[in-house]
């Protein structure tokens, strides 16, 4: 059996693609890019990647006539440039025309719950989607879920900041809206098992938990878990526009996230009953086992897949892999080494490096930096990272993206997606005589770039001496 697997780099695909693979399936991955995705992790399983761009219909002619079936997770919800339903259009009409030339029997597509009379823009390019994707050729079976709860899903890291951050919350009227939340194994199971179901073809399934809850009770629910006294008091004076503010300033989601979440949370997302679960021999988990199934991930540093991995920025737009060679020419760079004594040592404090366990030195400002960011729209400090220890190509890393993580090769290169008047590099090497070698390297954009590197030297000089310092030190005797 083959299968088309799209939306390789996103959450759901993330968690699917090991389960089809334990199942010796052949898995085609297609990506953007294939220096996004980390085949490693993958070796010596059946597994091909071609490079498809769905907004690109000559790039499909990579997919293979030879599939049996196809998933379709792609959406561009949280992308901050563009009309994200035209986009969405574009790639369910280029899949739908490639896809049937193939030999492929059932097409799987995962969209949202739409049974409201009214709904977003987002819920209602979802059901476009669907329209779109029907076809004579091949059996669409259409998956539709609402919440869904996991580590690293975007819900989950929502309300998780939500309730972890704020005693006390002034919210808007819509946590009185229900809905049906559903967990991430829940998710997975439902899209492996309708794969090659005759009786699931040409049909279409709302998929929740066994729960219908408001947004508030979810909190609250979320609180009791973990443990924590939280008041909510509901008001009917926030606009779409400050609930959207309030969202971003106050989560790790990005703003043109936070307001497409905040029109899509409006909307009443409950199942129509269906007999799928059963049919299909799956026991739906409740809310609150799916929230502990999750922090029994994170605490064991096993979070599979995360929502920031996903690329939503125009930064990487002309390409993943033109942003991995640093460039020399027009740039300015600070160049610091060091010699370390126990390399190993101080390559897992380089690969635990932001997040949790900070930047060694000077933390602060860079909090600083990722607020005075955030302020301007950019990603800020709040993304963190998805692992306190593991590291792979395409990771988020506080505002920094990873581009290269080769440990064997003791070398890590970050890219920064703040908002700059320029690009910046942030890259540490360990060479075979046990130097460290941590460069900063900043191409500015005109005058302004120019000015904002002097600007910022006097801290560089505080904060990256401070950092090598800190990695290459000795390993204490109580470590």
């Amino acid at each position: 059996m083959k299968i088309l697997l799209t939306g390789v780099t996103g959450y759901i695909a993330q968690r699917l693609l090991p389960v089809l693979l334990e199942k010796g399936v052949e898995v085609v991955c297609c990506v953007r890019d294939s220096n996004r995705f980390n085949i490693k992790k993958y070796a010596n399983q059946n597994i091909l990647v071609i490079e498809s761009d769905f907004l690109n219909k000559e790039s499909l002619q990579h997919i293979p006539n030879d599939i049996d079936f196809a998933y379709y997770l792609i959406h561009s919800m949280s992308t901050q440039s563009g009309d994200f339903g035209s986009m969405e259009e574009i790639c369910a009409t280029n899949f739908k025309n490639r896809i049937e030339q193939t030999n492929a029997k059932q097409v799987v597509y995962l969209s949202g719950i739409s049974n409201a009379d009214e709904l977003s823009k987002h819920l209602s390019s979802r059901k476009n989607v669907e329209t779109i994707l029907s076809s004579p050729k091949y059996a669409l079976t259409t998956l539709k879920a609402g919440i869904i709860v996991g580590s690293g899903s975007a819900s989950f890291e929502i309300i998780r900041d939500l309730v972890e951050k704020l005693p006390f919350m002034i919210t808007p009227r819509w946590l009185k809206t229900k809905c049906q939340p559903i967990a991430i194994r829940n998710v997975v199971e439902f899209l492996v098992g309708v794969i090659g179901k005759p009786e699931t073809y040409n049909h279409s399934y709302d998929i929740g938990g066994p729960d219908i809850l408001n947004y508030k009770e979810m909190l609250l629910q979320f609180a009791k878990v973990r443990e924590l006294k939280r008041n909510i008091l509901i008001v009917p004076v926030m606009t779409p526009k400050i609930s959207s503010y309030w969202l971003y300033f106050v989560t790790s989601t990005s703003y043109a996230l936070a307001k497409n979440l905040v029109n899509s949370m409006k909307t009443e997302v409950i199942c129509k009953p269906n007999n799928l679960a059963s049919m299909l021999g799956i026991t739906l988990i409740d809310y609150n086992t799916s929230i502990k199934l999750a922090f029994d991930k994170i605490g064991q540093n096993q979070v599979l897949s995360s929502w920031k991995d996903a690329q939503t920025s125009t930064i990487f737009s002309k390409g993943f892999s033109k942003f991995i060679e640093v460039p020399v020419n027009g740039c300015f760079k600070d160049i610091r080494t060091i010699r370390v004594d126990n390399e190993n040592y101080s390559l897992e404090k380089i690969w635990s490096i932001g997040g949790k366990t900070g930047w060694y030195y000077g933390t602060w400002l860079w909090e600083i930096r990722g607020f005075l960011d955030q302020i301007v729209g950019g990603v800020g400090m709040r993304r963190g990272r998805k692992s306190d220890t593991a590291l792979n190509t395409g990771d988020t890393l506080d505002f920094w993206r990873v581009m290269i993580a080769e440990k064997e090769e003791k070398r890590l290169l970050l890219y920064a997606e703040m908002k700059l008047p320029g690009e910046a590099w942030l890259e540490f090497k360990i060479d075979k005589n046990n130097t460290l070698t941590q460069t900063a390297t900043f191409r500015p954009l005109g005058l302004l770039g120019r000015l904002y590197w002097y600007s910022v030297m006097p801290f560089h000089g505080l904060i990256f001496q401070g950092m090598i310092n800190k990695i290459a030190e000795k390993k204490h005797s109580s470590d």
